[in-house]
């Protein structure tokens, strides 16, 4: 058992979540996080769980781990997500699958399981991830953005079903940004979403710790249900 935060950072294998785990672990912070593969993040406070976010089983058999290792569980960042940038007649049905599970199914069990943990303490906060993609309605991307519009929904109705426990769960949608989500989206695309924000630019990783840091503040308590989207979406 351990005073310090317990946080748990899904996908921090590579881009966003491993920035994530590195900035929070090194802000004194017991970090998990998990992905299909391992992870070189090295730091003392940090652990590492190989596993696929939307196998109950496993993410089960995580959540008895940690709360038998640090018995409790303060922040859940849901970050693990993958998408598809396809034409709706080009999408196969096993990547439309992946996508629902992964990002719908994935967020819902992570939530559920932290959930079970943080009510002891009548405390937590979950924040997880849409997209800007939900708001601009962006062609190529139907699945994607109907799973971060699914993520939205999710986040609405458990900050209600939370609420009595202390647990506040919030949403950030970023734009695009420097990671492996856009790695084969054609430049002109990505400017052209980039002409449709407030401030024109992809989101970089200050960005993104930023808005986490408000919602799991411990001053944030009466802020739940709500998405923020980052350049003014």
């Amino acid at each position: 058992m351990i005073n310090k935060p317990v946080m748990i950072i899904t996908g921090t294998r590579k881009g966003i979540g491993k920035y994530l785990a590195e900035y929070y672990a090194l802000k004194g912070f017991q970090v998990i996080g998990c992905s299909r593969g391992n992870s070189d993040v090295e730091l003392d406070n940090y652990q590492h769980f190989s596993l696929d976010v939307c196998d109950e089983k496993e993410v089960k058999k995580m959540f008895s781990n940690i709360r038998k290792t640090f018995g409790r569980v303060d922040i859940l960042v849901n970050n693990a997500g993958v998408a598809s940038m396809n034409h709706s007649l080009l999408t196969p049905l096993s990547t439309a699958r992946k996508i629902l599970e992964t990002n719908v199914i994935g967020t819902f069990l992570f939530s559920r399981e932290a959930a079970k943990i943080m009510k002891r303490n009548d405390f937590g906060r979950i924040v997880n991830f849409t997209s800007v993609g939900t708001k601009l309605k962006i062609e190529g991307e139907a699945l994607y953005t109907a799973s971060k519009a699914a993520v939205e929904n999710l986040t609405e109705v458990l900050s209600r079903e939370f609420a009595e426990y202390g647990i506040t769960v919030n949403a950030i949608g970023p734009t695009p940004s420097s990671t492996d989500l856009i790695r084969n989206v054609p430049e002109d695309k990505i400017d052209n979403i980039n002409q449709r924000l407030a401030i024109p630019r992809l989101t970089e990783n200050r960005d993104i710790s930023n808005a986490i840091d408000f919602f799991i503040n411990n001053e944030s308590d009466f802020i739940t249900g709500q998405v923020i989207f980052l350049g003014g979406a």
